[in-house]
């Protein structure tokens, strides 16, 4: 299956995104962590991503498409994946839709973890505290919050007029939200 996962910062995509990718046998593919990986370990993108995560921003589209492409070209993506963190705007829906034609594949669904903001500040604000995340001050949080709704929430009307969102409710233990998904990828076919 080749599926995404989307949802506001902090409503359990990277947790989930392990998860379902095990079960399924694909990998999860998540930008975020991809980003973070470089700027630890001080690469070329992770020095240009470093700027744009500390204050909160988005990595540009470019960077972001050139990663996600390298990525799907690998041989372990071929028979599907799942993608968390990505696309977040029209310009990288796009170039999704480019990838796949590229390669004569498809999106079978697209999963939406839903979630109230002040239990997704709240979640944050925790996380930052156990780990020491530079990224996830209070004011920064909710700066991603708002960019999620600007520019994240509008690719929701794209893929709901292709018929292909699941909103699933990203609240409650791991296992309630995970057999949510399950159900949700079901109805996928």
């Amino acid at each position: 299956m080749r599926l995404l996962i989307i949802g506001p910062p902090g409503a359990g995509k990277g947790t989930q995104s392990v998860l379902i990718a095990d079960k399924l046998g694909i990998p999860a593919i998540s930008t975020g962590d991809i980003f973070r990986f470089n700027v630890k370990n001080e690469t070329e993108l992770g020095k240009k991503a470093k700027s744009y995560m500390d204050a909160g921003e988005y990595v540009p589209d470019s960077l972001t498409n050139e990663l996600v492409r390298d990525r799907l070209s690998h041989d372990d993506a071929q028979s599907g994946f799942l993608l968390d963190g990505y696309p977040r705007t029209q310009p990288q829906v796009d170039t999704l839709d480019e990838i796949l034609a590229e390669q004569e594949n498809s999106l079978d669904g697209v999963i939406l973890l839903e979630a109230d903001q002040e239990e997704l500040v709240s979640r944050l604000a925790n996380r930052a505290r156990e780990q020491g995340r530079t990224d996830d001050s209070e004011e920064v949080i909710r700066h991603r919050l708002e960019l999620y709704t600007e520019e994240t929430e509008p690719l929701i009307s794209i893929y709901s007029d292709r018929g292909m969102v699941a909103r699933v409710d990203g609240l409650g233990e791991i296992g309630e939200v995970t057999e949510r998904i399950d159900a949700a990828i079901a109805s996928f076919g």
